[in-house]
């Protein structure tokens, strides 16, 4: 046990470790060329981490790593948890049933895509084909945190799928823009997108929430309309990832319980942490708490999220990436080009609609 009284020192010297490279993670992340390329500090802090792991992990006492995995583990739940306080259930009812679908159909359909993609078409390994789809297919980074407990799988796992959403999320940042300045806002007849329209695209099309934020930013006279939409579409791709990971939980179970035959008993996963984060948001959502608290509650959260994704880093080592070639970015590059196209037609169709 981590917190038995012969290792409870050595643990909380690990948590703390994690702790200031989270600190640092989070200061580099206010500079404000970094603000501009909308990394969040949980990016920051799984490079560092990472770059620890592959330098510097000789240099710390073995007894530490009980902490740094509690951190990973542990902190990462709760933070999880607390981060329905960035959501509202009046906020996905704002957007309307055209963000609520795009959300849907974008969020089912990229998560399948990249799942089946990258084990049967480039011979990933099925969890970290699931770990990169869900970074694309939910909410980047964030998403990826929340499914690496329910695969139960390794550190550096998490590390690919997390540096695919880097990639791509950043394209997205630099693309999206030109595809409304070039093509979507001067265009008539089906490439034309009015302003709300194109709010949705962004928000049911890219990978993290930062992003989302910095596209309508970065266009020049950008309507307000176009900013809230894509943020709203946004929050509701978040939402979904407390569902889309007890459906997973239940099929790995079914599929474990398949391949171990009808007399072998197979436990049934459900990542309650996803329960408890739909509850935080249904609380939130009362708007109980004054905003100002709620405020300080997603600074602390952040901070705890970036503790857990730098000790996920903390536990990548560059040797465990050998064999694996280039199929994380055949299988990224497949999503975001369906993310761009497919997120663009079912946008217009939906939009069409209501």
């Amino acid at each position: 046990m981590p917190f038995s009284p012969e290792k409870r020192k050595d643990t909380i010297s690990g948590i703390l470790f994690v702790a200031i490279f989270a600190a640092a993670a989070t200061f580099i992340s206010q500079f404000p060329a970094v603000q501009a390329m909308g990394i969040s500090p949980l990016v920051i802090g799984i490079v560092i981490g990472i770059f620890y792991a592959n330098t510097l992990h000789n240099k710390t006492p073995e007894a530490w790593q009980g902490g740094i995995t509690f951190s990973a583990k542990k902190i990462l739940r709760f933070a999880i948890v607390f981060y329905g306080f960035r959501l509202t259930f009046q906020e996905i009812i704002d957007v309307g049933m055209a963000g609520f679908l795009v959300s849907l159909i974008m969020l089912a359909s990229t998560f399948i895509l990249g799942t089946w993609l990258g084990h049967k078409i480039f011979g990933m390994e099925k969890d970290t084909s699931m770990l990169t789809a869900s970074g694309a297919s939910v909410c980047g980074a964030a998403a990826v945190l929340a499914t690496e407990p329910v695969l139960k799988s390794e550190e550096y796992k998490a590390a690919i799928a997390v540096s695919m959403v880097v990639l791509f999320g950043t394209i997205s940042m630099f693309l999206y823009p030109v595809l409304y300045s070039a093509i979507i806002e001067p265009a008539v007849g089906f490439l034309h997108m009015t302003a709300r329209e194109f709010g949705i695209y962004v928000g049911g099309t890219i990978h993290e929430v930062a992003q989302v934020v910095a596209v309508p930013a970065s266009i020049p006279n950008a309507p307000k309309e176009m900013a809230d939409a894509a943020v709203i579409v946004k929050m509701t791709r978040v939402i979904m990832i407390a569902p889309m990971l007890i459906i997973l939980g239940i099929y790995l179970s079914y599929t474990a319980r398949k391949e171990g035959g009808a007399g072998e008993k197979v436990k049934l996963v459900i990542p309650w942490f996803a329960v408890y984060f739909i509850g935080v948001a249904g609380f939130n959502s009362l708007h109980l708490v004054p905003t100002d608290i709620v405020s300080v509650i997603n600074e602390i959260d952040t901070f705890l999220l970036t503790m857990a994704m730098t000790a996920l880093g903390m536990g990548t080592r560059f040797a465990k990436f050998k064999g694996l070639g280039l199929a994380p970015i055949y299988t990224a590059s497949a999503m975001f080009a369906w993310l761009v196209i497919g997120g663009f037609i079912v946008t217009k169709a939906i939009c069409s609609v209501f």
